[in-house]
């Protein structure tokens, strides 16, 4: 006879169940693991609340929105890493994916679908420049000449240009009569945040093939030089005004960029004090953005026209600044664009910080960014129709 325990189980399923439940049991390096994921999956909800609280309140939630690619791509690691052991704590990071999926078309888009441009639709295009390369940054004696064909080649409508620079005395940097005889285009709006030795200007433009019937420029009242414009045409007698921005940038120096390409190279550096400098720069730069969107964002919803609005945001759209002025407005990207969309081409990887947006009026497509760029920014357009 065989014997039992007083709870009804024989000794062989007591053996399998002890056999079972060891199994169950997480080794040493799974726990640590576990607690790594804890970890992703916390800074990824962070960064989802990174939209919705000014840094102004509290600044710390912005790191955690610029690094969502990564906290994103963490939790997809653990996802797989517990799939494959047959284990369901795969649920928990997925959940957390899942409930933020709106951010991830932010950066991501799948459709792979084209139009036709008609000619009675709106090209746009949005670039920063760099100041068409006037410190030679590049290192590329024919950096500006490249600059100005690619945008001869897209000939746009509509050019918002960020980190604007023309001289009056050098026919070589007279920026101004170039782009109007390059693009075809009469009319101009341009806004100088800087003037050197008379003649030399930086600033923000704005170049149309419409006629301009009102120019305006929303002071920022900072020391940065950052700025916006808007500038009212005449398209097929409806009133449309141009919005063309350039929100505070990070203002990194030398010793930054060389920290961070360091860091990159796997160099010996001072982290303490580089990490420290960097932090505080990208601190400075999260609030004062936030002031900036938040006096764009009450702008434009006091307009009484059609809205259209370009920009270098030096903010993804996982920021409070991207929310706050995107509002009711449609972003172009999510709306036609395909594939990942990194805007910026310097060492930092996965930026989408330049945009086009425009309120429902209209209805974009064709979006693209430009494969090749001489600057630190891709140009990015679309087309744009009249509902």
């Amino acid at each position: 006879m065989e014997f039992k325990l007083k709870n009804k189980l024989s000794f062989a399923e007591l053996r399998e169940l002890v056999i079972y439940k060891k199994r169950k049991e997480l080794s040493w390096f799974n726990k640590l693991m576990l607690w790594l994921n804890y970890i992703a999956i916390v800074s990824l909800v962070f960064s989802y609340c990174a939209r919705f609280i000014n840094p102004q309140t509290f600044w710390l939630l912005a790191f955690f929105g610029i690094a969502y690619p990564i906290t994103f791509c963490l939790n997809l690691f653990f996802v797989l890493y517990w799939l494959i052991q047959w284990k369901p704590i795969a649920l928990w990071s997925l959940i957390i994916i899942c409930s933020g999926w709106n951010t991830f078309f932010s950066y991501v888009q799948i459709d792979f679908s084209s139009e036709t441009p008609n000619n009675k639709d709106i090209k746009i295009m949005s670039y920063n420049c760099q100041l068409f390369d006037l410190y030679n940054w590049s290192h590329n004696s024919e950096s500006r000449s490249t600059i100005f064909t690619m945008l001869a080649d897209e000939n746009p409508d509509i050019l918002c240009i960020q980190e604007y620079y023309t001289s009056e005395d050098a026919d070589d940097f007279n920026n101004t009569d170039t782009l109007t005889r390059f693009l075809k285009t009469k009319y101009a709006h341009i806004e100088y945040t800087t003037t050197m030795r008379k003649n030399d200007h930086w600033g923000i433009a704005t170049f149309t093939k419409y006629p301009i019937v009102r120019k305006g420029k929303i002071n920022f009242n900072t020391r940065w030089n950052n700025s916006c414009i808007y500038t009212d045409v005449l398209i097929n007698k409806d009133t449309v005004r141009i919005y063309n921005m350039h929100l505070a940038s990070l203002h990194f120096g030398k010793k930054d960029y060389q920290f961070i390409n360091d860091i990159i190279e796997e160099k010996e550096t001072e982290e303490v004090e580089g990490s420290k400098n960097i932090m505080r720069l990208l601190k400075r730069a999260f609030m004062v953005r936030a002031k900036q969107a938040a006096m764009v964002s009450e702008h434009i919803n006091a307009c009484k026209y059609k809205v259209i609005l370009c920009g270098d945001f030096n903010d993804t759209p996982s920021s409070f600044a991207y929310r706050k002025v995107k509002g009711d407005l449609n972003d172009a990207f999510t709306e036609s664009g395909k594939g990942t969309s990194s805007t910026y081409a310097g060492k930092i990887p996965f930026q989408r910080i330049d945009y086009i947006m425009h309120d429902d009026h209209f209805s974009s497509y064709n979006y693209k960014k430009q494969t090749e760029t001489i600057t630190d920014h891709y140009a990015i357009s679309c087309y744009l129709k009249s509902k």
